[in-house]
């Protein structure tokens, strides 16, 4: 029954991820969201929604190692698992403005991760001054736009009258529905195997619940690899990284402050290695080749391997 639940929530959370983003993708690109933009917070956001649903029901139901577990071991999995897998379909170029500013602020958000778990707690007004710094982020990106030109272009293919907006929002809600769903069959099969197995729910949340609400961001990945849309491959990534620390982590310390059990540190740990190690490699040569993937993904099997140790 356990795994059952934890098949048809993948499936929820798979199915609504898609609905949520490719319908706020093309409402974000009605209004003249750069590429990048797209990625780092429509495509982000919208494939973070199934971390945000399954940590606050793990959060809700009284199990905090599975929450805060599925935050580090998701953003772990983004860059060892996800854009790992996809550099090695196609190497990633990156653009000199997302190296000096994007990924540098998702490293700084991880130190920051760090630093907040290192009393073994995560309050209200912590969560408050995540969210806070997520709505400056915000402000930041969204001030970068496509040119008058794009935005017209896209407005002569597409067309904004009030229906096509409607149609969207709509599907918008249904994908969020499939979310609320699919989140809590997953953290419920998630917690019933950790005790019929005797595995620790920290490692449980650190890898099934983790990959499993990542199934989003491992769809749009790969398939922007194969379509060679570099920025919003990377923008995904990066993006849903920040998010999951500022606003998922910060919603639900609002509803719900986090008190962590000891042993946290070496997941921690290993998910700022894996941040700092992508960085280095983008850095070298602006670019993410085959080689350096095969080393995150080495890098992140290992870090899989000493959670369930």
């Amino acid at each position: 029954m356990a795994a059952l639940l934890i098949v048809l929530g993948v499936a929820l959370l798979y199915i609504g991820g898609e609905l949520l983003v490719k319908n706020a993708a093309l409402l974000a690109r009605a209004i003249g969201m750069s590429p990048l933009v797209v990625g780092l917070t429509v495509v982000a956001f919208g494939t973070s929604a199934p971390e945000l649903a399954a940590t606050l029901a793990a959060a809700l139901k009284g199990t905090p190692e599975v929450a805060f577990g599925n935050v580090v071991g998701s953003n772990a999995a983004n860059l060892g698992l996800i854009l790992a897998l996809a550099a090695l379909i196609r190497p990633i170029r990156a653009q000199a403005r997302f190296l000096r500013r994007e990924l540098p602020f998702m490293v700084a958000v991880a130190v920051l991760l760090v630093v907040l778990a290192a009393d073994g707690r995560v309050t209200r007004a912590e969560g408050l001054g995540l969210l806070g710094l997520l709505l400056l982020y915000l402000f930041v990106l969204l001030r970068d736009r496509e040119p008058p030109e794009v935005e017209a272009e896209f407005a002569a293919e597409y067309g904004r009258p009030a229906r096509y907006v409607l149609r969207r929002l709509f599907f918008l809600s249904l994908g969020v529905l499939f979310l609320a769903g699919g989140s809590s069959a997953l953290v419920e099969g998630a917690v019933r195997i950790a005790r019929e197995l005797g595995v620790g729910e920290r490692a449980i949340g650190l890898t099934v619940v983790a990959v499993g609400t990542s199934l989003p961001e491992l769809a749009a990945a790969l398939v922007a690899a194969l379509r060679r849309e570099g920025d919003i491959l990377l923008g995904n990534v990066v993006g849903s990284n920040v998010f999951n620390v500022l606003g998922i982590l910060g919603t639900v310390a609002l509803v719900r402050p986090l008190t962590l059990r000891p042993g946290v540190g070496p997941d921690l740990l290993g998910m700022l290695a894996l941040s700092f190690v992508a960085w280095l490699f983008l850095w070298t040569g602006m670019r993410l080749g085959r080689r350096e993937a095969a080393v995150l993904l080495a890098f992140y099997v290992f870090y899989v391997v000493v959670a369930f140790g």
